[in-house]
């Protein structure tokens, strides 16, 4: 045993594959991971959509385009950091509607209420993102029986309150943050306000990603009992994940509000639409592993593909169809690559003799033992 030690001290190992060749070489050794590919698949929709269709091409078009799809991509982010920790929210539809319908009834007419109301729609965001949490980590129910619970819950309540009818109409300065934009950009012309909104929070999800947080978050979704011996709290850790979903489900609201108007249907199919988003984005269901930004990127591939399908005069009826064969076979290919990714591969320095297993019989008289 104190040979092999010795052995193993002195092996020197090649360096990882990612850290070999310049800068080109670690680019397109990124491009082939699952979370990197999303941002190839990316720039092909974008050239294949403005070949179909040429206005698409043009900046200002395309910058509206990144606006109107900003409300998903910022719900796929806070689902990111469910599913990365091994879980699911399905009740993402039903908070964004929950929002919009309080948003319409409770601002009114009186600009005033804007802060006071938003405020109260983030502390209701995170009360439902506490409430997912806690009876996933601590009364140990499954998330996806949870946060069905919960989609169920606040869709009815939406229905009673609503009558399945469009209510309220807030004031318009709250609308703009869904429909206004910085004006006077060269070359776009525009930026909509949805898009600098994502930019932001697409920083902060960054950041939060890299930090301890964030890693013991990956980690918990990868090994929960290991997470736990190292003294993370991995109820709270989950906990905090399903809370980022739903307040990101509470700004997707916020937005939509801008230009979807105050109804009951605002929202709808958005939970599905996020979670098609994140397993595109190579995010491996089950947890452990993936990128914040690739499940971002996924939102906006997802939205180019049934641009692209439009563009082609394909029905709009397939696109159930297409969603659920992205997911199939995004998560089927996403499962085999992070799996490949994960398999040792042997070098000649960790070879059987290198690290001393001979398979020479050992002399007569002595003990099989002194070789183990």
């Amino acid at each position: 045993m104190t040979d092999v030690l010795r052995t193993l001290a002195a092996d020197r190992r090649e360096p990882l594959p990612a850290h070999v060749g310049g800068p080109g070489a670690r680019l397109l050794a990124a491009a082939g991971t699952p979370g990197g590919f999303v941002f190839v698949l990316v720039g092909a929709l974008i050239v294949a959509t403005a070949l179909a269709n040429p206005n698409f091409a043009d900046p200002g078009v395309l910058i509206r385009f990144l606006g109107r799809t900003a409300p998903i991509a910022i719900a796929a982010m806070g689902q990111y950091f469910v599913i990365v920790s091994g879980e699911f929210d399905l009740s993402m539809a039903a908070v964004v509607t929950t929002q919009v319908v309080m948003a319409g009834n409770l601002i009114g007419d009186d600009s005033s209420r804007i802060l006071p109301v938003m405020v109260l729609m983030l502390l209701v965001g995170a009360l439902i993102g506490l409430v997912n949490g806690l009876a996933t980590t601590l009364l140990k129910v499954p998330s996806f029986i949870v946060t069905l619970g919960t989609m169920l819950a606040l869709g009815g309540l939406v229905r009673y309150l609503t009558g399945g009818a469009a209510t309220g109409n807030p004031v318009d300065e709250f609308r703009q943050i869904g429909r206004g934009a910085v004006e006077g950009v060269p070359v776009v012309d525009v930026i909509p306000y949805p898009l600098v909104i994502f930019a932001v929070l697409a920083v902060a999800a960054s950041w939060l990603s890299r930090r301890p947080y964030g890693r013991s978050l990956v980690a918990a979704g990868d090994n929960p009992a290991a997470t736990a011996v190292s003294g993370s709290s991995v109820w709270w850790l989950k906990t905090r994940a399903f809370i980022l979903s739903s307040l990101s489900a509470t700004v997707a609201g916020i937005i939509l509000v801008g230009y979807a108007g105050v109804h009951p249907s605002v929202g709808q199919g958005y939970e599905f639409t996020a979670i098609t988003a994140v397993v595109l984005g190579g995010v491996l269901l089950g947890g452990g592993r993936g990128w914040v930004l690739s499940a971002a990127a996924g939102a906006f591939a997802l939205e180019l593909l049934f641009t692209l399908l439009t563009a082609l005069e394909v029905a709009s009826t397939w696109r159930d169809t297409v969603q659920g064969l992205i997911i199939i076979v995004a998560v089927a290919a996403a499962g085999r690559a992070w799996q490949a990714g994960r398999r040792p591969r042997r070098t000649p320095s960790q070879s059987p003799q290198a690290l001393g297993r001979t398979t020479t019989t050992p002399a007569a008289g002595t003990d099989k033992r002194e070789n183990t």
